[in-house]
């Protein structure tokens, strides 16, 4: 990924919260000789440096990926930015956004135990805290056999870039411009990234 050196997001605790946080990726891997993606939630398990996941069984991607070197792809916030915001016209409409992107190398897991606790920790990571739903309460033979009709694995990560291009490039009066106008409006990319941009002028 292109990341201009004001752009570039270096502390790893700030990494790990956009990846736990924006944790519906897409995953990349060459599948048949081209590139091919799926959109899927990943599970971040910060002491085994490690994502994981799973695929349909009927999707072909996992059939080759074993081994590849594959890259997800976490999307944070972005929006449009216009020049009229920050009055000149001496400048060109932007986008800004936030970006992470995992390279790994990717391991198919066979094991029941570990595909069930895979399973478990993503329900808990997305299930509400007062939701009545525990998979450990689903009949074991249910899960087993549902399991089957997927394919679960693990990422071992070998890199993480991350990238927020959040005006950085531009003067702090100019910055708070463009947040004033993010913050006049309900929706909540520009307000998020309004939120994001405040946070590095405090820094």
């Amino acid at each position: 990924m292109y990341i201009p050196k004001h752009f570039k997001i270096d502390d790893e605790s700030t990494i790990y919260d956009f990846i736990e946080k924006y944790s519906f990726a897409t995953l990349f891997s060459q599948h048949n000789g081209e590139p091919y993606a799926t959109h899927l939630p990943l599970i971040f398990n910060k002491s085994e440096n490690a994502l994981y996941g799973h695929f349909a069984r009927t999707n072909e991607q996992w059939k080759d990926a074993e081994n590849q070197q594959v890259l997800a792809i976490f999307h944070g916030p972005h929006c449009y930015i216009s020049p009229s915001w920050y009055e000149s016209m001496k400048a060109v409409p932007t986008w800004n956004y936030v970006s992470i992107h995992v390279y790994g190398k990717m391991e198919i897991i066979e094991n029941q135990k570990v595909i069930v606790n895979s399973l478990d920790d993503m329900v808990k990571k997305y299930e509400s805290p007062t939701s009545p739903y525990h998979l450990s309460d689903v009949d074991p033979s249910f899960i087993e056999g549902m399991s089957k009709g997927i394919v679960a694995f693990k990422i071992n990560i070998t890199k993480i870039e991350a990238k927020a291009k959040l005006s950085q490039n531009h003067p702090v009066e100019r910055q708070e411009l463009i947040i004033k106008q993010l913050e006049n409006t309900s929706h909540q990319d520009n307000l998020q990234v309004a939120a994001l941009m405040k946070k590095n002028l405090e820094k």
